[in-house]
């Protein structure tokens, strides 16, 4: 199930609820809600992700607040990895190292506790922590490129950011230096 066939991604896809003028006018709010209710597909995607995710040689999977969190940890636990928080601003206890990225007006953070991926990012080998990045929505990419760019600076390696929906048509992968997987576009 590296591939999910078109019945699988319609299965994941159905699952996902559209609310229309949430939290604004014009907007299309994608609902993952119903997903996490919905044993079968949940049970889907999070089987595909664990066989496609199985032979990266993953030490860390790092999920972004909030939502990336769901995804993140039991992919995490299905992989037999770490599971680190890539929270906003504030929320973390212990010292952490923090990214800014912009918004449509201002700017927002990010931020994990500096040992996070291990020892300056490495592992006990010396090697480079392996991370993959999750998160449920790829819009214009800022939050996931400056989470990205807090594992490198740590020392780790970003070796892909996963999404469940991307929203194509804002362009928010140019911003990412890693490959991105999507598991509906």
């Amino acid at each position: 199930m590296i591939t999910l066939t078109p019945e699988q991604r319609q299965t994941i896809e159905n699952a996902i609820r559209t609310v229309p003028d949430f939290p604004k006018p014009g907007i299309q709010f994608k609902d993952i809600t119903t997903l996490l209710g919905n044993p079968e597909a949940f049970r889907l995607l999070m089987d595909h992700l664990a066989e496609r995710y199985a032979e990266y040689g993953l030490d860390y999977v790092a999920g972004i607040d909030a939502r990336g969190f769901i995804f993140g940890s039991v992919l995490a636990d299905r992989l037999g990895v770490g599971f680190v928080p890539v929270r906003k601003s504030g929320k973390l206890p212990y010292t952490t190292v923090a990214e800014k990225y912009s918004l449509e007006y201002g700017f927002d953070e990010v931020e994990v506790h500096i040992d996070a991926f291990g020892e300056n990012g490495k592992q006990h080998d010396g090697t480079p922590s392996r991370v993959l990045l999750i998160d449920d929505l790829l819009a214009t990419g800022g939050t996931a490129s400056a989470a990205s760019t807090l594992i490198d600076r740590l020392g780790a390696e970003c070796v892909e950011a996963c999404f469940l929906m991307e929203l194509d048509f804002l362009n928010g992968r140019e911003k990412l230096g890693v490959p991105v997987y999507s598991v509906i576009i």
